[in-house]
């Protein structure tokens, strides 16, 4: 595997909107520092619900990418949909919490599916996109940072598999710990999952 894409934004404000927003995001060339905030110098606007130790990077496969490139007609440029990372090879459909992403500088593992939000929609000049893109259950994947390094796109990134029983990103994107069962309850709690919902499965 390789790193496709390392992509960083400004703040902007969305059209019709009166807020800032760090999720338009587009390709660098050179060397990114992260840390375990995330990238140096990327727009994190509203940390209450982006960002944050536990969604530091946000990534997606290229398998994801080519996806939703034939799903919309058009071809997506890595950073559409506001990710930090485009990895070649990798398929969220297929990644579990505590699966494990390592180059020769960083370390990153994941945490959470990225639930979609209106500021995605506006984004996606679709306001009914948030619904459509949990049907597609490929919602790329959220991670920590467990060593701090320089990124940048062509880096060699290897995949290491959770050796836990696996929460899948489409299964979080659709319930996000609602309505478990007891014994799916403690499957989630056994992983390294976001540490917010974490929480508000033990009640917190």
């Amino acid at each position: 595997m390789k790193i496709l894409a390392v992509c960083s934004g400004s703040a902007q404000i969305l059209p019709g909107r009166s807020y800032r927003t760090g999720i338009f995001k587009h390709p660098v060339e050179a060397g990114v520092m992260v840390d375990r905030e995330g990238l140096i110098g990327d727009a994190i606007c509203n940390r209450k619900h982006h960002g944050g130790v536990d969604q530091a990077v946000y990534a997606l496969g290229s398998i994801d990418l080519d996806w939703w490139s034939k799903e919309l007609g058009r071809e997506l440029e890595p950073g559409t949909f506001g990710e930090n990372l485009a990895i070649e090879g990798a398929d969220s459909r297929t990644i579990s919490v505590g699966d494990r992403f390592v180059t020769d500088t960083i370390e990153l593992e994941v945490t959470s599916a990225r639930i979609p939000c209106a500021t995605f929609a506006a984004r996606m000049e679709d306001q009914a996109f948030p619904k459509r893109f949990i049907a597609a259950g490929r919602p790329g994947f959220y991670c920590r940072v467990l060593k701090d390094g320089v990124v940048k796109a062509g880096d060699t990134i290897t995949y290491h598999a959770y050796s836990g029983a696996p929460v899948l990103m489409p299964e979080m994107l659709e319930t996000f710990g609602r309505n478990l069962s007891d014994k799916d309850r403690d499957r989630y709690l056994a992983a390294p999952i976001h540490y917010k919902l974490r929480a508000e499965l033990n009640g917190a």
